[in-house]
């Protein structure tokens, strides 16, 4: 039973370390600070709540475990929270998603097609 556990707790840990490593190359490739957010929101959040499980799984049963629990509880509501509120000073500041580049194709033909309007 003890080498499931081991097994599981090892799992864990290297999968929330993955995670929050695409979290970090997301920051740099990214194009905007809406996607970054986006990426970084989830990913850090379920990559940091993954290892701390598995540290749970090697602490045992023990009051390391219960603070454990706490820290994950705690960012289950901070990190989406503090997200979000990036977010909307984003919006507050004026920053404006940028469009893919597809959509910005069809713009420019669009634009290109329409006369100019007499004023």
């Amino acid at each position: 039973m003890a080498i499931i556990l081991e097994i599981a707790s090892w799992g864990l840990l290297i999968v929330g370390s993955v995670m929050l490593i695409i979290g970090g190359i997301g920051i740099n490739r990214l194009p905007d600070v809406f996607s970054r957010m986006h990426a970084v929101g989830i990913i850090d959040t379920m990559g940091a709540c993954t290892i701390l499980i598995g540290l749970m799984l090697q602490a045992g049963l023990t009051i390391v475990t219960i603070k454990l629990a706490l820290i994950v509880v705690f960012l289950l509501f901070t990190s989406p929270t503090a997200t979000h509120a990036l977010a909307r000073a984003a919006v507050n500041a004026g920053v404006l998603p940028r469009l893919d580049s597809a959509n910005e194709q069809k713009n420019e033909i669009k634009n290109e097609g329409e006369s100019p309007s007499k004023t």
